[in-house]
């Protein structure tokens, strides 16, 4: 398990990755209410143990050696290559499956803060391009993000349990900014409640939501 684990032990590299994704996330969700503030917290949580069994501890990998007794020398640090006995292909597979959830992730973050903040200097709502398919994309493009990173390309234990923890965050969030504006657009917001899906697109509108994601990863590649 040595040879396969070289990479282990750079908490230098571990202490960057947190840091700057860290001040990205920080940045762009820009939180200021107690409740995103919290939101942002597990977020942070899910971050800081990703990166430190990734390039510090892998400690998923060793509580399995510890606790089923497995044999050490035939794991990785990656737990589905090690549970899956997929070798150094299959972790590239899931890396590059993650990478994919992760670029599409972040097109959709991207596009869809440029949707609302033209929507809010018009004092309107968003309803078209993104928010036309889902009512919240950047929580749908922060979910894949952090899917693909943390669930497809490197799993570890916390991970996996802050994963469903982040979604419950973020949907209890949603619900209470959607109370919000239906306090200033009333009957507006609630007739685009029932014809728009929270964060799922509807069956069929799938490759729409991947397409307008790609158009947002355009628009920032020009400016």
């Amino acid at each position: 398990m040595t040879e396969k684990m070289a990479h282990s032990g750079a908490w230098g590299i571990a202490a960057i990755m947190i840091v700057l994704i860290s001040w990205v996330m920080y940045r762009w969700l820009a939180p200021k209410t107690w409740r995103e503030w919290g939101s942002a917290g597990v977020v942070q949580a899910f971050i800081i143990a990703l990166y430190a069994e990734m390039y510090g501890f892998p400690l998923t990998v060793y509580l399995l050696v510890r606790f089923f007794d497995l044999d050490g020398s035939e794991l990785s640090a990656n737990l589905w290559s090690s549970l899956l006995g997929i070798g150094e292909m299959g972790m590239l597979i899931s890396m590059l499956l993650g990478y994919g959830l992760v670029v599409v992730g972040i097109g959709l973050f991207l596009q869809g803060w440029r949707e609302l903040h033209r929507a809010l200097q018009q004092n309107r709502l968003a309803t078209d391009g993104l928010y036309g398919l889902v009512r919240h994309p950047q929580y749908t493009g922060l979910f894949l993000i952090l899917f693909g990173e943390g669930i497809v390309h490197w799993p570890t234990l916390f991970s996996v349990g802050l994963f469903p923890i982040v979604v419950l965050a973020y949907s209890l969030l949603a619900r209470n900014e959607e109370r919000q504006v239906i306090e200033q657009f009333g009957e507006e917001y609630r007739t685009y409640q029932q014809d728009v899906p929270r964060f799922i697109p509807r069956v069929g509108r799938l490759a729409k939501l991947i397409g307008k994601s790609r158009s947002g990863l355009g628009r920032t590649g020009k400016s």
